[in-house]
Protein backbone atom coordinates (compact mmCIF):
# COMPACT_ATOMS: atom_id res chain seq x y z
CA UNK A 1 0.00 0.00 0.00
CA UNK A 2 1.06 3.32 -0.72
CA UNK A 3 1.53 5.90 1.56
CA UNK A 4 1.11 9.68 0.61
CA UNK A 5 3.50 12.17 -0.18
CA UNK A 6 3.42 14.99 2.49
CA UNK A 7 3.34 18.56 1.30
CA UNK A 8 6.51 21.06 0.93
CA UNK A 9 6.09 23.58 3.22
CA UNK A 10 7.81 27.07 2.54
CA UNK A 11 8.04 29.30 -0.62
CA UNK A 12 5.97 27.34 -4.16
CA UNK A 13 8.56 25.81 -5.68
CA UNK A 14 9.88 26.95 -9.58
CA UNK A 15 7.89 25.37 -12.65
CA UNK A 16 10.60 23.26 -14.49
CA UNK A 17 12.76 25.19 -17.06
CA UNK A 18 11.22 26.99 -19.61
CA UNK A 19 7.67 26.85 -18.74
CA UNK A 20 6.73 30.38 -18.04
CA UNK A 21 6.70 32.47 -21.03
CA UNK A 22 5.00 35.48 -19.76
CA UNK A 23 4.31 37.38 -15.98
CA UNK A 24 3.04 40.17 -15.43
CA UNK A 25 2.05 41.19 -18.84
CA UNK A 26 5.88 40.96 -20.04
CA UNK A 27 7.10 38.15 -22.42
CA UNK A 28 10.10 36.21 -21.06
CA UNK A 29 11.73 37.36 -23.90
CA UNK A 30 11.55 41.16 -23.05
CA UNK A 31 12.54 40.39 -19.39
CA UNK A 32 15.89 38.44 -20.33
CA UNK A 33 17.32 40.69 -22.65
CA UNK A 34 16.42 43.93 -20.26
CA UNK A 35 17.64 42.16 -16.88
CA UNK A 36 19.81 38.90 -18.23
CA UNK A 37 17.38 36.26 -16.86
CA UNK A 38 14.16 35.02 -18.48
CA UNK A 39 11.27 34.77 -16.08
CA UNK A 40 12.04 31.04 -14.94
CA UNK A 41 15.17 32.03 -13.35
CA UNK A 42 13.62 35.03 -12.29
CA UNK A 43 11.00 32.78 -10.19
CA UNK A 44 13.40 30.37 -8.93
CA UNK A 45 15.45 33.04 -7.53
CA UNK A 46 12.35 35.02 -5.67
CA UNK A 47 11.16 31.84 -4.74
CA UNK A 48 14.29 31.14 -2.52
CA UNK A 49 14.19 34.76 -1.50
CA UNK A 50 10.44 33.85 0.17
CA UNK A 51 8.66 37.35 -1.26
CA UNK A 52 5.58 36.04 0.50
CA UNK A 53 7.53 36.41 3.92
CA UNK A 54 10.26 39.41 3.21
CA UNK A 55 7.41 41.73 0.98
CA UNK A 56 7.17 43.26 -1.92
CA UNK A 57 10.13 46.39 -1.13
CA UNK A 58 12.76 43.80 0.43
CA UNK A 59 12.23 41.69 -2.71
CA UNK A 60 12.85 44.87 -5.21
CA UNK A 61 15.65 45.81 -3.21
CA UNK A 62 17.11 42.20 -3.21
CA UNK A 63 16.71 42.28 -7.28
CA UNK A 64 17.96 45.56 -7.91
CA UNK A 65 21.22 45.38 -5.53
CA UNK A 66 21.74 41.38 -4.93
CA UNK A 67 21.40 41.05 -9.39
CA UNK A 68 22.20 44.11 -10.58
CA UNK A 69 18.76 44.88 -12.22
CA UNK A 70 17.46 48.41 -13.44
CA UNK A 71 15.04 49.89 -10.65
CA UNK A 72 12.36 50.13 -12.94
CA UNK A 73 12.63 46.50 -14.48
CA UNK A 74 13.52 44.93 -10.66
CA UNK A 75 9.37 46.34 -9.48
CA UNK A 76 8.36 44.72 -13.07
CA UNK A 77 10.04 41.61 -11.74
CA UNK A 78 8.91 41.15 -8.85
CA UNK A 79 5.20 42.19 -9.56
CA UNK A 80 5.06 39.50 -12.63
CA UNK A 81 6.32 37.26 -9.74
CA UNK A 82 3.94 38.13 -7.54
CA UNK A 83 0.96 37.78 -10.19
CA UNK A 84 2.75 34.51 -11.49
CA UNK A 85 2.42 32.67 -7.73
CA UNK A 86 -0.95 34.31 -7.08
CA UNK A 87 0.39 36.98 -4.42
CA UNK A 88 -1.98 39.58 -6.29
CA UNK A 89 -4.26 40.57 -8.69
CA UNK A 90 -3.09 41.32 -12.21
CA UNK A 91 -1.56 45.07 -12.16
CA UNK A 92 -2.71 45.25 -8.70
CA UNK A 93 0.26 47.09 -6.45
CA UNK A 94 0.27 47.93 -2.48
CA UNK A 95 -1.28 51.67 -3.65
CA UNK A 96 -3.63 50.49 -6.00
CA UNK A 97 -3.40 48.82 -9.64
CA UNK A 98 -0.04 50.33 -11.73
CA UNK A 99 -0.07 49.15 -15.42
CA UNK A 100 3.06 49.87 -17.78
CA UNK A 101 3.96 50.03 -21.53
CA UNK A 102 7.15 50.84 -23.28
CA UNK A 103 7.90 51.03 -27.23
CA UNK A 104 11.75 51.16 -28.75
CA UNK A 105 11.39 54.34 -31.65
CA UNK A 106 13.67 55.11 -34.37
CA UNK A 107 14.24 58.29 -32.98
CA UNK A 108 16.77 60.68 -31.38
CA UNK A 109 16.42 60.89 -27.53
CA UNK A 110 16.52 64.36 -28.01
CA UNK A 111 13.31 64.63 -30.62
CA UNK A 112 11.91 61.65 -27.83
CA UNK A 113 12.38 63.48 -24.83
CA UNK A 114 10.77 66.99 -26.59
CA UNK A 115 7.82 65.07 -27.47
CA UNK A 116 7.19 64.35 -23.58
CA UNK A 117 8.58 67.84 -22.66
CA UNK A 118 7.09 70.25 -24.85
CA UNK A 119 3.68 71.00 -24.61
CA UNK A 120 3.41 72.07 -28.70
CA UNK A 121 5.17 68.62 -29.78
CA UNK A 122 2.46 66.60 -27.47
CA UNK A 123 0.04 66.13 -29.94
CA UNK A 124 0.62 62.15 -29.43
CA UNK A 125 -1.31 63.00 -26.43
CA UNK A 126 -4.25 65.22 -27.53
CA UNK A 127 -5.74 67.01 -24.10
CA UNK A 128 -3.58 65.43 -21.54
CA UNK A 129 -2.17 68.60 -19.44
CA UNK A 130 -0.91 66.95 -16.94
CA UNK A 131 1.79 68.22 -14.73
CA UNK A 132 5.70 67.51 -14.58
CA UNK A 133 6.60 67.22 -10.69
CA UNK A 134 10.43 66.18 -11.85
CA UNK A 135 12.27 65.14 -14.73
CA UNK A 136 15.67 64.37 -14.87
CA UNK A 137 16.90 65.38 -18.60
CA UNK A 138 17.05 62.38 -21.45
CA UNK A 139 16.46 59.87 -18.15
CA UNK A 140 13.46 60.45 -16.59
CA UNK A 141 9.95 62.47 -15.86
CA UNK A 142 7.51 62.07 -12.79
CA UNK A 143 4.15 63.00 -13.76
CA UNK A 144 0.90 63.72 -11.55
CA UNK A 145 -1.78 62.90 -14.14
CA UNK A 146 -4.67 64.67 -15.18
CA UNK A 147 -7.45 63.49 -12.77
CA UNK A 148 -4.54 64.91 -10.32
CA UNK A 149 -4.68 61.66 -8.00
CA UNK A 150 -2.55 58.75 -9.96
CA UNK A 151 0.96 59.42 -11.37
CA UNK A 152 2.96 58.22 -14.21
CA UNK A 153 6.60 57.64 -14.53
CA UNK A 154 8.15 57.78 -18.03
CA UNK A 155 11.92 56.00 -17.99
CA UNK A 156 13.90 57.59 -20.99
CA UNK A 157 17.05 54.77 -22.72
CA UNK A 158 18.84 55.75 -25.83
CA UNK A 159 18.89 52.51 -27.84
CA UNK A 160 21.38 54.09 -30.63
CA UNK A 161 23.80 51.87 -32.16
CA UNK A 162 26.55 53.85 -34.30
CA UNK A 163 24.84 55.77 -37.02
CA UNK A 164 21.23 54.44 -36.09
CA UNK A 165 19.17 56.57 -33.42
CA UNK A 166 17.18 54.55 -31.11
CA UNK A 167 15.30 55.78 -28.02
CA UNK A 168 13.20 53.75 -25.86
CA UNK A 169 10.46 55.12 -23.28
CA UNK A 170 8.87 52.81 -20.82
CA UNK A 171 5.73 54.36 -19.19
CA UNK A 172 3.85 53.26 -15.68
CA UNK A 173 1.02 54.63 -14.16
CA UNK A 174 0.49 53.85 -10.74
CA UNK A 175 -2.65 54.61 -8.00
CA UNK A 176 -4.94 53.63 -10.59
CA UNK A 177 -8.12 52.62 -7.95
CA UNK A 178 -9.73 49.51 -9.65
CA UNK A 179 -8.91 46.52 -12.19
CA UNK A 180 -10.89 48.29 -15.15
CA UNK A 181 -9.72 51.44 -14.59
CA UNK A 182 -6.01 49.75 -14.74
CA UNK A 183 -7.02 47.85 -18.21
CA UNK A 184 -8.56 51.05 -19.82
CA UNK A 185 -5.42 52.76 -19.20
CA UNK A 186 -3.49 49.72 -20.43
CA UNK A 187 -5.11 50.22 -23.39
CA UNK A 188 -4.54 53.96 -23.33
CA UNK A 189 -1.24 53.83 -23.09
CA UNK A 190 -0.43 51.10 -25.98
CA UNK A 191 -2.35 53.57 -28.08
CA UNK A 192 -0.74 56.49 -27.47
CA UNK A 193 2.87 55.18 -27.52
CA UNK A 194 1.93 54.07 -31.20
CA UNK A 195 1.04 57.14 -31.84
CA UNK A 196 3.84 58.14 -30.36
CA UNK A 197 6.07 56.44 -32.26
CA UNK A 198 4.43 57.38 -35.75
CA UNK A 199 4.63 60.60 -35.40
CA UNK A 200 8.52 60.41 -34.56
CA UNK A 201 9.29 57.96 -37.24
CA UNK A 202 7.43 59.80 -40.42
Amino acid sequence: MKTATPRRSGPTPARPSGTVSKAGGISTAAVEKATGRTWDQWLAILDRFDVRKNGHAAAAEFVHVRHKCPPWWSQMVVVGYEQERGLREKHQTKAGYSVSASRVIAAPMERLWKAWTDPKSRTWLPGAKFTIRKATPMKSIRITWVDGETNVEAMFYDKSKGAVSKSQVAVQHNKLKTAAAAKRMKAFWGEALDRLRESLET
